[in-house]
């Protein structure tokens, strides 16, 4: 399995732009990067039936966020509150990610 780069990381606010969530804003609660796609909290919400353990006991649903495709989701800048893409930038001797909108690095 090869190692995946992916410019969104956990933790980041993230508009979707793309499928019956787009327009809605959301943080990264995880990444699954060999799968390209990211788990935003309150988008792509679905139901589970889980069948009763024992006799006697009841069943449940249980809600959950599922992953989507990371193409359809872009992060939101920090300053400006608008999407932007990410690029990096050398602050000594450090690479880091920046905002291309805004100049501003990320974190």
């Amino acid at each position: 399995m090869s190692r995946v780069k992916l410019s969104i990381k956990s933790g980041d606010t993230v508009l979707v732009l793309t499928g019956k969530d787009a327009g809605k804003k959301g943080k990264v609660v995880q990444i699954l990067p060999a799968e390209r796609r990211v788990v935003v909290e309150g988008v792509n919400s679905m139901t589970k039936n889980i069948r009763a353990k024992q006799r006697g006991q009841d069943g449940q649903r249980v809600q959950f966020n599922g992953p989507i495709h990371i193409s359809n989701v872009m992060l939101v800048d920090p300053k400006t509150g608008e999407p932007t893409r990410v690029g990096t930038m050398v602050v000594g001797e450090k690479r880091v990610r920046r905002a291309v909108r805004s100049k501003q690095p990320l974190e």
